[in-house]
């Protein structure tokens, strides 16, 4: 009965998604693109199955960071079944973007359907994986429900569940609960997460790592990175990821501490050294790449984006903008540090694990509660360092900066980290062979 009534909204909800679509679409095209899909209506015809071929494997990424950690479980996947096809679904436009370079001939992707009965029921049957994967967090009760009523064997992996989250779940349990205990399967980041997620009665078969500490950063971009960044004249720090609303806080700490010039770090104060570095932030969101940008220069601070930087690399200017999608890699490999976006707002953080595997020391704020354990794990580890706000965070990485003996140790302890955790795709993948093998008469 629940259910239902939750269906009945999700259907007349669909013209309040049409036109979310339409709106998204003015600043990010691809919105607009495939609509039918996310209704469950496909041009395109399911990959055809062949004699000795592997599975038909459908993965749910929902946003970029999903899909690029999902990159790791796709070639373990590779590897196990040399045959098989990918169906990749979606809900954004970063997310599909980054998706496309995991296609291989035969692969099929869409967008992710709108979780009315029809349009995920049309999906399935038009499709007809033999598995289903969902990254991390990305659960839709219909989804669910009607997968296990075609048969669908589906998996939730890389499962992570925070506090806050599990609050929220339990405020809705009537719809939650039967949506967790409805997968077939769950594999978690973390003991704290499996914990989470079988109080909520996810069938949780073990704790796996996460895929992120699998993923090998871009080496020649980290390389580009590091050339520009010896060629810099002043230490590099990266605001990384960075949320709406956060880069209007670094602003005011700038202005606190008076107009940027250089200074020399060797001598000077932290609050001082906080206008003397070379910074570059990088918004979470592309459609905000403008609107950042704006911010600064009504500041009185000169800005270089990256997409004005041409081959040479970036050109003088107060802050460097990363206005490009894919390029996290470069920006790392330019920074000394990092602030982690998400954090310094009660937006819940951001993944440190990238910077971890290109050897870039976090400082993060107070409100980490999505990425708990990866935070814990970094903390812990020497690689992140856990600040009271981002004048704080500001002010302690700017005091490292003068301390090259601790710089590196800082560094090379989120390096370690990277390397002791990896490991997580791989046994993901023989734990869904076994999946497989029980569907098999």
């Amino acid at each position: 009965m629940m259910r239902a009534l939750y269906s009945l909204a999700v259907w007349l909800a669909q013209p309040l998604v049409r036109r979310k679509l339409r709106r998204r679409a003015v600043a990010e095209p691809l919105y607009g693109e495939h609509v039918g899909e996310r209704f469950g209506h496909y041009t395109q015809p399911a990959p055809a199955p062949a004699a000795g071929e592997g599975p038909l494997v459908w993965l749910h990424a929902v946003s970029l960071g999903e899909t690029l950690a999902a990159a790791t479980l796709v070639t373990a996947l590779r590897a196990q079944w040399p045959g098989m096809r990918l169906l990749l679904t979606h809900g954004t436009a970063t997310g599909r973007a980054a998706g496309v370079r995991l296609l291989q001939p035969g692969d099929v992707q869409v967008w992710q359907p709108w979780d009315t009965l029809g349009a995920v029921r049309r999906f399935l049957a038009h499709f007809r994986p033999q598995i289903g994967l969902l990254m991390e967090t990305e659960l839709w009760p219909n989804l669910v429900a009607e997968s296990a009523r075609a048969g669908v064997p589906l998996c939730l992996v890389n499962a992570r569940l925070s506090e806050k989250s599990l609050r929220q779940a339990k405020r809705l349990a009537w719809l939650a609960r039967p949506t967790y205990r409805g997968l077939h399967a769950a594999w978690a980041q973390s003991e704290a997460d499996a914990l989470r997620l079988r109080q909520l009665g996810a069938p949780v078969r073990g704790v796996m790592g996460n895929f992120k500490f699998d993923m090998a950063p871009n080496a020649t971009q980290l390389a580009q990175g590091h050339a520009w960044r010896g060629a810099s004249a002043r230490s590099v720090l990266l605001f990384a990821s960075a949320r709406e609303g956060e880069e209007a806080m670094l602003v005011e700490v700038l202005k606190q501490n008076g107009p940027l010039a250089p200074v020399d770090i060797a001598q000077a104060a932290p609050e001082t050294i906080a206008n003397a570095v070379q910074w570059l932030v990088v918004p979470r969101h592309p459609q905000r790449f403008d609107e950042v940008a704006a911010l600064f220069a009504a500041a009185g601070y000169t800005v270089a984006r990256r997409s004005q930087w041409g081959a040479g690399g970036p050109v003088a200017a107060d802050v460097w903008l990363g206005d490009s999608l894919g390029e996290m890699a470069l920006y790392f490999g330019l920074a000394h540090s990092a602030l982690l976006g998400g954090s310094f707002a009660p937006l819940g953080g951001q993944n440190l694990i990238e910077a971890a595997a290109c050897g870039v020391p976090v400082f993060m704020g107070p409100h980490t509660y999505n990425f708990a354990e990866a935070a814990q794990l970094s903390a812990e580890a020497g690689a992140a360092f856990a600040c009271a706000d981002l004048a704080d965070a500001v002010q302690r990485a700017m005091a490292m900066l003068q301390h090259p003996a601790a710089l590196a140790q800082a560094q090379q302890a989120a390096l370690n980290l990277g390397a002791a955790h990896r490991g997580a795709a791989h046994r993901t993948a023989q734990a869904l062979a076994a999946v497989l093998a029980e569907k098999r008469p």
